[in-house]
């Protein structure tokens, strides 16, 4: 199996109603990052401290520039980023709260995105819940979302949001290595079946991902296209 390393990002801003658009709330900030080596047992969660040690209300630039640093440096020994929507959120915002856009942009399209290759195959995204439920991993933890979190966070319940951001990025490690080793993905459809999308070559990269055929989304009253994903990358 590859060397993975999963992360997972949690926004400091409230949006209010589901469906929503994020980017009209920028910048979001960003109160914790969980990292998880897929050579190690419990995710790390990062945040910024204020001076009494308490988790402050967002990360500093320094902090996120560093995270960034971190991501680069594990490539460098050998890792293979992986996110779940890493393209069309978290790299998004990791660019805009570092500042390093050119650095980000490296980043994204040599990484694995499952959402993304999973678009880009079936023309629709697929919500890590819906897979880990069809994969028999644990999923998110009951009663919360990353639209919640905000909320928490800026209540002072930290380690409600820590313990989420680390559920989520051991389900989406766990997901991709239980997917590589039976050479397909499976989710639960709103319909209530079960899904299945055949991984023959693993998992892509971004990079990769972006070469697959369009398929028809003619079906499809509000199709979503690739560009929604990645229209803050310069390369794409």
């Amino acid at each position: 199996m590859q060397k993975y390393l999963a992360f997972d990002i949690e926004t400091a801003a409230e949006i209010p109603g589901s469906g929503s658009d994020w980017r009209s709330y920028r910048p979001l900030g960003i109160t914790c990052i969980a990292a998880l080596p897929s050579d190690t047992e419990n995710p790390h969660v990062l945040y910024t401290k204020t001076a009494d040690g308490a988790p402050a209300d967002r990360m500093s630039r320094d902090e996120v520039q560093s995270f960034v640093d971190y991501l680069g440096q594990m490539v460098v020994e050998g890792y293979t980023l992986l996110t779940w929507n890493g393209v069309g959120f978290d790299f998004d915002i990791l660019a805009e709260e570092s500042g390093s856009f050119d650095r980000c942009e490296k980043l994204v399209l040599n990484h694995i995105d499952m959402m993304f290759h999973i678009f880009c195959a079936l023309g629709h995204p697929v919500a890590l819940d819906k897979a880990a439920h069809a994969l028999g991993v644990p999923g998110k933890k009951q009663g919360m979302s990353g639209a919640l979190a905000p909320k928490l966070w800026a209540e002072g319940r930290y380690q409600e949001v820590i313990e989420y951001v680390a559920q989520d990025v051991s389900t989406a490690l766990q997901v991709a290595q239980v997917c590589e080793k039976q050479g397909s993905l499976k989710w639960t459809t709103r319909k209530g079946t079960v899904g299945c999308m055949p991984l023959n070559n693993g998992w892509l990269t971004v990079h990769e991902a972006l070469r697959i055929p369009e398929p028809d989304t003619s079906w499809m009253s509000h199709p979503m296209s690739r560009s929604d994903f990645t229209a803050w990358m310069s390369e794409a």
